[in-house]
């Protein structure tokens, strides 16, 4: 497609397809902002946030450990703040605006989320890859039992091709209230988003996508979404978030004004991306290993067993990187990062069949 044809095609979507009054932005800063702080917030600044999310446009607001509710009972570093002290302070400072956390079947209780549900929890984000739904569709039931509203998070979803998701999303249930195409690498483009936000968009008439920044295309990814038929876009204040940060809330509110109207007061957000700025000391990120994760598929999880393979090795973090990727059916883990470690380490221990008896290093 020229960029002509996709300009134009674009700019129909905008101007006659798109329904903005239909669209909503999440702000995840004080959730996936969580990893950009090691899961440390100061709980004086989360009130000041929560006030300030609390009085803005922005309709929801996700809250709470990075990884999900329970991260730690699976060995992640626990976060600062218990998730019953998140539910206290967002009933104490939302003053009634919808709030919710993320889970994971492989840690989050099922009993964990009736409680915080109890205690004003509108919305709970399950995440999962797509090819574990069908594992966990009774998860999603008893989530649906449990929480007034269950979202579905396809995490990793570009390691899934298009048309294997109707095939592995036919168990969901019906009264998910959306399923979310995740940008897990940051490797999208916006014809990739879509593909993927239209073919899910087939299935289920609530669709969200969550996008990371890894090549700067967060923003117009997020755009791409929503112009695919998307509903919810994620943001984070100032784009901090895991890795090399997500879409921006106040960038994505800025946009939407431009082509349609101030739905959501960008001007109230900026502040607040500002306070963000100011206040969070962000660990500083690998941008080498952030751009290779996104072209060879890598999510940033896994970046430090990748350096310290890579170094052991002696071998570059990117042939590793490939390697594992193809070792892989789907979506890259430990395992492969390991198994490529040793299929590099015997490569470069041969002996060359030139006679030369230096190793052979990968290029």
């Amino acid at each position: 497609m020229t960029i002509e044809r996709r300009t134009q095609e674009m700019l129909h979507k905008i101007e006659v397809e798109t329904d903005w009054d239909q669209v909503q932005i999440l702000d995840c800063t004080l959730r996936d902002g969580s990893y950009a702080v090691d899961f440390e917030f100061e709980e004086a600044f989360v009130a000041e946030l929560l006030d300030g999310l609390a009085t803005s446009a922005i309709p929801l607001v996700e809250i709470g450990h990075g990884l999900g509710l329970e991260a730690e009972r699976k060995g992640a570093k626990p976060g600062n703040i218990h998730h019953a002290q998140w539910a206290e302070l967002a009933q104490s400072h939302l003053n009634g605006k919808p709030w919710g956390m993320f889970a994971q079947p492989d840690f989050t209780r099922i009993e964990t989320i009736a409680s915080l549900s109890s205690e004003g929890m509108s919305f709970i984000r399950v995440g999962m890859e797509p090819e574990k739904v069908p594992a966990n569709t009774d998860y999603l039931l008893a989530a649906l039992d449990s929480c007034p509203n269950v979202y579905l998070n396809l995490m990793k979803t570009s390691s899934t091709a298009p048309k294997q998701l109707p095939g592995l999303l036919d168990t969901v249930p019906a009264e998910v209230a959306g399923v979310y195409v995740v940008d897990s690498y940051g490797a999208m483009i916006p014809d990739d988003v879509d593909r993927y936000v239209s073919t899910v968009k087939q299935l289920f008439p609530v669709i969200g996508f969550h996008g990371h920044d890894n090549l700067g295309l967060a923003n117009i990814n997020s755009l791409s979404a929503l112009l695919a038929g998307a509903t919810i876009a994620d943001g984070c204040l100032n784009g901090i978030g895991r890795g090399s940060g997500n879409a921006s809330t106040e960038s994505l509110a800025a946009i939407i004004n431009l082509l349609d109207s101030d739905h959501f007061r960008y001007q109230e957000l900026a502040p607040l991306a500002e306070l963000c700025r100011e206040e969070m000391t962000v660990i500083a990120e690998n941008r080498e290993m952030h751009v290779l994760g996104a072209v060879i598929g890598m999510h940033s999880g896994f970046f430090p067993l990748i350096q310290e393979a890579s170094a052991n090795a002696n071998v570059r973090p990117a042939d590793l990187m490939q390697t594992a990727a193809n070792l892989a059916e789907q979506a890259p883990g430990p395992q492969h990062i390991r198994g490529a470690a040793e299929q590099l380490c015997r490569s470069v221990s041969l002996p060359q069949t030139s006679g030369d008896t230096q190793a052979a290093v990968p290029q």
